[in-house]
């Protein structure tokens, strides 16, 4: 006996109306995907700045560029500082006094720099890294507009040959010419020095090129005159002078030698280290003794 199952008709339902998408934040993939994206961009930038010990504050506000631009740029600038032979450890003092340099152009910016330094100023590749930890606004300067015209007037004032450019002068190279160069040169011939005396001063101490008038020569100046009594051609022959502290060396070691009555040259009196001076200042102190007695 056979029995046969015969299936009903299936009843047709009528289809789901479809639901709106939920309000679920959870639920909202493409936005939630595209926020939290920008986000992590961003955090990435932030954490590669704190890597190099920058401070990402004051990055963001000194160069509001760096908000839009990518990890890629930052890491392209660092490539190029590498490759001329800088350190990592540096680039934190570097970019933290030049955030802008973070999202510059390299082959506009920076190699024309490093070009120039190798090839007008005649730097040695090693040199190169110290120049830029010595003075970094180096590469924030425009070559044709500040450096070589710079580089032209020092070479015509004598920095050839043994007083050529190095990488401890290559800091001059950032000087105006005619609103910091020449004004400093012209306050040391007003004190009554002839153009020749100064230029030989300047070669023997470059740093006095690198010196605030304000803050560094009048002061200096007035103290040696009329604390120190001393006399012009002093200064002629010993111009690192103004290279000492004035209240953190001058002062005290002249005061101590004034109160004991002892004279010595002024390059005597500074060039010699801490322990040296009281060793010398205990010897002489003695010498006046055994005299009065």
């Amino acid at each position: 006996m056979i029995i046969r199952f015969i299936s009903q008709p299936p009843t047709l339902q009528p289809s789901p109306k479809p639901k709106p998408p939920s309000l679920n934040p959870k639920n909202r993939i493409f936005t939630a995907t595209t926020t939290t994206d920008s986000g992590i961009l961003f955090r990435q930038k932030i954490l590669y700045l704190k890597g190099l010990k920058v401070n990402p504050t004051k990055a963001l506000h000194k160069n509001p560029d760096f908000r839009s631009a990518s990890l890629q740029t930052l890491k392209s600038v660092e490539s190029c500082l590498s490759s001329m032979g800088i350190n990592r450890s540096d680039f934190g003092r570097i970019f933290d006094m030049y955030p802008q340099l973070l999202t510059c152009d390299p082959h506009a910016d920076l190699y024309p720099v490093f070009d120039f330094l190798l090839t007008h100023v005649g730097l040695e590749f090693l040199d190169i890294p110290k120049s830029i930890v010595r003075c970094p606004r180096l590469l924030t300067s425009n070559v044709e507009a500040q450096l070589k015209p710079t580089l032209w007037f020092l070479t015509k004032l004598g920095f050839v040959a043994p007083n050529r450019i190095t990488s401890q002068t290559t800091m001059l190279l950032v000087s105006n010419v005619r609103y910091t160069l020449i004004p400093k040169l012209d306050y040391l011939m007003g004190l009554g020095f002839e153009y020749e005396e100064v230029v030989n001063m300047v070669l023997r101490s470059p740093g006095l090129l690198t010196f605030s008038i304000e803050n560094n020569f009048k002061p200096k100046v007035a103290y040696f005159l009329n604390e120190m009594k001393g006399d012009l051609g002093d200064l002629k022959r010993f111009p690192q002078y103004f290279s000492y502290s004035l209240e953190g060396k001058i002062k005290p070691r002249h005061r101590l030698l004034a109160d004991n009555g002892i004279r010595v040259p002024v390059w005597d009196m500074l060039k010699v280290s801490d322990g040296e001076f009281t060793a010398r200042l205990i010897e002489a102190r003695l010498k006046l003794g055994d005299k009065r007695l």
